[in-house]
């Protein structure tokens, strides 16, 4: 969720927003780590940021990191069997589109709470905590990084780059981008 929830937003209203945040496609291919910036409608698209994933066709693993607003953070890695996902903050869903498309995609129900309530709610995550085990970032360690709410979700993102050893290739990306 970051630090602080910015602000509320409603869910109808965010479509016609642009994003604070940007997302990028990290490939690991022969022991070599490639971070490149995915376009800004990952941003507010599950499927566009699947459909640009699934582009890259790289034989070896290939996953995205998206910070949304500065809110919270989606980690999805495309497979063959679908999509696997992980959103830092479920209470997010009830704001934004993406985050509920990904509840959606989880089969998880939008949090039923009072959109005035959410700065009261303590953030939790859904979805697959495994999803970078096979390339060294074990379920407990990602636990941890998602459950620091007193980072903001750059932050977390960089310490799963960081974790994993593609922090360089991660910050050189993220310095090329207009923030």
């Amino acid at each position: 969720m970051g630090a602080q929830r910015a602000s509320n937003k409603s869910a109808s209203s965010n479509q016609s927003e642009e994003f604070e945040g940007f997302g990028v496609a990290v490939v690991r291919d022969e022991g070599k780590w490639t971070v490149k910036a995915l376009t800004s409608a990952a941003l507010t698209s599950l499927s566009s940021a699947e459909t640009e994933l699934r582009e890259l066709r790289s034989s070896g693993a290939v996953f995205g990191l998206i910070d949304v607003d500065e809110e919270f953070f989606i980690i999805l890695r495309p497979a063959p069997t679908g999509t696997h996902l992980l959103i830092s903050d479920a209470t997010a869903a009830i704001d934004y589109d993406i985050a509920a498309d990904v509840l959606d995609a989880l089969n998880v129900e939008i949090p039923d709470i009072d959109p005035d309530d959410l700065d009261n709610v303590e953030p939790w995550e859904e979805g697959d905590l495994s999803v970078l085990a096979d390339l060294g970032l074990p379920e407990p360690v990602l636990s941890v990084i998602t459950a620091d709410t007193d980072l903001y979700p750059d932050e977390q993102l960089a310490m799963i780059a960081q974790r994993l050893g593609f922090e360089s290739e991660f910050s050189a990306v993220l310095d090329k981008l207009p923030r």
